[in-house]
């Protein structure tokens, strides 16, 4: 049984004028740019490499469809039907007195805890384009790498000027404000991250190792699909696709009146794919030819990857050409992760935008330096076995996040409702797309909350 609820038009709430993205492409490269992040480069390959390949990546596919698909649609629809931050949307589209808004509060607080850590990560990637350009990472022995890994992660001083640097590069763009800053970069920057990937791509297929690679990648061992595996497809797809924490929200109340949200989704869910298989077909070439092991885990970026390129031809390009991809995948989703807390402040609590942004970096700087120090001077602070680090993301990952799923989905499916629903997804019944409109709404009601309710309790070692 669904509850009526308020019902704002398409366009703006608000008397106040709003940004928004000024064009489809833009739409299109801010939402990628949010979905593709180091995991594609770093993560899909290793839990790929570690799970058995293509049985993997079927397994994952369709755990796209029915988990991280749904969510993100009803994510942007909720967004631009509201157009305002999450907290205030989900005020806005709940019946009056109804704490759904909290949905929004945890995903500001997920947003924050992930950028917490997430800036060291990506601090360690522009880290190593320096190392990359100055050839300082070429060994093609892993041991070398590895201490040169250890060696940044281990000093305080580099890790936390390097952090502070990337959480300034993004704040500096954030300033620049919607249109100008993140549609105008991310417009520049996803066209270069498909260019470098498929320029890295053309040189590793070129190996002695690419059909090996291929079939790795493409022909399917079906006894490998276990269990375990099918849960640890549906966690990455779940996560891959930055739901459950606002930013596909936040992105949503930027789109236009006209912009077909499903099929956006399945373009951005489409482009996001076509990344992570480049990235393996870019990474596994290289690994199969000189005998590094493809279950390598996270390591595979910053420790095998250097070495494996140290025994290319012109190696110590290729290499820089591979961080700075890393590092334009890296930025787009920094970008969104720290547009939550930013439009939350500005809306919500009527902060302006260029200090609602040098709030959000001061607390970033704050927190995040516990995540960076996590490997160094804060290495034996391990309350409950977890260092700071290792904690931002568990309670990000594994709580956080996948509450936010689930509690969205139930939102859709049995607060606001079909008929709302389909609204919103027709653009007020200007599309004629009513029966994809009901099977997504049949998927988030009864299909979505179990499968990431299993994500969530995998992640938290239930079972």
């Amino acid at each position: 049984m669904t509850h009526p609820s308020p019902t704002p038009p398409l366009s703006s709430t608000s008397t106040t004028p709003r940004a928004g993205f000024s064009s489809s492409f833009g739409v299109l490269a801010a939402t990628l740019g949010s979905a593709v992040g180091l995991g594609n480069i770093w993560k899909f390959p290793s839990l790929t490499g570690a799970n058995g390949g293509a049985g993997f990546l079927l397994v994952y596919l369709l755990a796209t469809l029915l988990i991280g698909l749904p969510v993100m649609v009803a994510e942007m629809a909720m967004g631009r039907q509201a157009r305002a931050n999450p907290i205030t949307a989900l005020r806005t589209l709940a019946p009056r007195g109804q704490p759904w808004w909290l949905i929004g509060m945890a995903g500001m607080g997920a947003a924050f805890l992930i950028l917490s850590f997430y800036s060291e990560v990506v601090a360690w990637v522009f880290a190593y384009v320096l190392k990359a350009l100055r050839g300082s990472l070429l060994s093609s022995d892993p041991a070398v790498t590895g201490a040169a890994f250890q060696a940044l992660i281990s000093d305080p001083v580099q890790s936390l000027l390097w952090q502070w640097g990337v959480l300034a590069f993004i704040g500096s763009i954030l300033l620049l404000g919607v249109t100008k800053g993140i549609e105008a970069l991310t417009k520049k920057l996803m066209p270069l991250l498909f260019v470098l990937l498929l320029l890295l791509c053309a040189f590793s297929l070129s190996l002695s190792g690419a059909s090996q690679a291929l079939a790795f990648l493409f022909q399917p061992e079906w006894h490998k699909i276990t269990a375990p595996v099918v849960l640890t497809a549906m966690g990455l797809a779940f996560f891959k696709l930055s739901i459950g924490m606002g930013t596909m929200m936040t992105y949503g109340s930027y789109f236009g009146d006209e912009q077909n949200i499903p099929a956006t989704a399945v373009r951005v869910m489409a482009a996001d794919l076509s990344v992570s298989m480049l990235a393996g077909m870019a990474i596994f070439p290289a690994v199969f030819t000189f005998g590094f092991e493809p279950a390598a885990g996270p390591s595979l970026v910053f420790i095998t990857i250097p070495a494996v390129f140290a025994q290319m031809p012109f190696g110590q390009v290729l290499m820089a050409a591979f961080f700075v991809l890393t590092a334009v995948a890296a930025t787009g989703a920094m970008l969104s992760l720290m547009e939550v807390p930013v439009v939350t402040l500005h809306e919500r609590w009527g902060i302006s935008r260029p200090r609602a942004t040098l709030l959000t970096l001061l607390g970033l700087v704050m927190i995040g330096a516990g995540c960076a120090l996590s490997q160094s001077t804060l290495a034996a602070f391990q309350p409950g076995g977890r260092n700071l680090f290792d904690w931002a993301d568990f309670i990000s990952s594994n709580l956080l996040l996948p509450l936010g799923g689930i509690f969205i989905a139930l939102f859709v499916g049995w607060v606001w409702g079909t008929g709302a629903f389909r609204q919103a997804l027709s653009n007020r019944g200007r599309l004629n797309n009513g029966t994809l409109a009901q099977a997504i709404f049949f998927v988030l009601r009864w299909v979505s909350p179990l499968l990431i309710l299993a994500v969530m309790l995998r992640g938290l070692g239930v079972f």
